[in-house]
């Protein structure tokens, strides 16, 4: 609520004020982005985990689902940078005839094609992700084999929607600051990027659920294990496909490409480029590389928070050198944005957490996941055949 309401404060007057109005709006464009990392994170995981039928992240799939369920709050405060858009995008504004690289992307870099992206990437995300939240809680209530298979459909589908509607947001929100820039890897690092931040803050927030009592009988060492296990895949899956991107337009060396590097080679850029490469791989990477580490709490709760900072410095490299084109600048109403969007996002998520029963209730899974052996009951009469054996 603190967060919300100094938050709120802060945006309104750099809203309001025309001297601050366009770093407003690029700063919650900033926020934006990286709030929107949570919710597809968690949309992410939710559908992996049927996908893969896996066993051992069933105590923290509601967590994911409650995540991947604040779409519609992220549809609403998307609602800024549709109307700020034709200064955030001078594209938006440009005669295509004078401008080669936006004639030869269009229909995509259109105004009413911006917005339609826009609608059709948050009905895709609503839909799936309560989809899966409303199948889940009728497998609480029913039991049975439906939901479970519901929710493998809705993600077997649904993953390919989630591919080309996040990559079409990463294009059109982030990317499109500088229309002229090409790269065929911009939706998979903005992937691999919100994946990389959901999962940490996820152990964190189950761990802080267990000791409080809600998962207390369901997350073991084994969850926070595979959970830490699968944040240091993505730390290095994340740095793959950071430096893929890099290496292959450094060795192309075209104008059209290099000069979105170029720009950011410049004044202070410069360091927080390296803070990335040191700071988003190498600090996790090698606090990790020992298998005890991923069950250390005061290590897992500093690399949180300190992939928290990498993941706001990643997401301003992209987005605020349009703005700074001399180098990063903090300003307040960088902090006054992100605080108002994670005290709504949280606010909102503890309204479901609480609402709802805190972990599935009767997946098939769950006992795999805990490491119990659940004996089958007695056979059926008509399993039984007349000779005494079962078929």
């Amino acid at each position: 609520m603190i967060l919300m309401v100094l938050g709120g404060i802060g945006s309104a007057i750099g809203a309001i004020s025309e001297s601050t109005r366009l770093q407003f709006g690029y700063s919650w464009l900033q926020a934006f982005m990286f709030c929107l990392s949570f919710t597809m994170g968690g949309l992410f995981l939710v559908m992996a985990h049927h996908l893969f039928d896996a066993g051992w992240s069933v105590p923290i799939r509601r967590i994911n689902e409650h995540l991947a369920c604040l779409a519609p709050v992220m549809a609403v405060l998307f609602i800024p940078i549709a109307l700020m858009a034709k200064r955030l995008y001078p594209w938006m504004t440009s005669n295509p005839t004078e401008d080669h690289a936006l004639a030869v992307k269009i229909p995509l870099f259109t105004a009413p094609m911006f917005y339609g992206v826009a609608v059709i990437c948050f009905i895709a995300w609503i839909a799936i992700s309560f989809g899966l939240r409303n199948a889940s809680l009728r497998q609480d209530t029913e039991g049975g084999a439906k939901p479970t298979l519901r929710m493998r459909c809705i993600s077997a589908g649904g993953i390919f929607v989630f591919a080309i509607t996040f990559t079409l947001g990463a294009i059109m929100w982030m990317k499109a600051l500088m229309h002229e820039w090409f790269s065929t890897m911009y939706g998979v690092w903005y992937f691999a990027a919100s994946t990389w931040l959901t999962l940490i803050t996820v152990y964190v927030i189950a761990m802080a659920l267990k000791r409080m009592g809600p998962l207390r009988e369901v997350m073991h060492e084994k969850q926070f294990y595979f959970l830490g296990s699968v944040y240091f895949a993505f730390t290095v899956f994340y740095a793959y496909v950071t430096f893929a991107q890099y290496f292959i337009i450094w060795n192309a060396n075209m104008p059209e490409e290099t000069f979105w590097y170029v720009l950011r080679e410049k004044g202070s850029w410069w360091d927080i480029s390296m803070l990335i490469i040191f700071g988003h791989f190498f600090v996790p990477f090698l606090a990790l590389l020992r298998i005890d580490a991923k069950l250390t709490p005061w290590l897992m709760i500093f690399l949180a928070t300190w992939s928290w900072i990498m993941h706001f410095c990643d997401i301003s490299f992209n987005v605020m050198p349009v703005f700074h084109k001399e180098g990063f600048v903090l300003h307040w109403l960088d902090l006054a944005t992100l605080a108002f969007m994670v005290g709504v996002l949280a606010t909102v998520f503890l309204k479901y957490f609480a609402a709802h029963p805190p972990y599935p209730q009767r997946d098939p899974r769950m006992s795999e996941g805990l490491g119990r052996y659940v004996s089958p009951g007695p056979a059926s009469p008509s399993l039984i055949s007349e000779s005494g054996g079962t078929r």
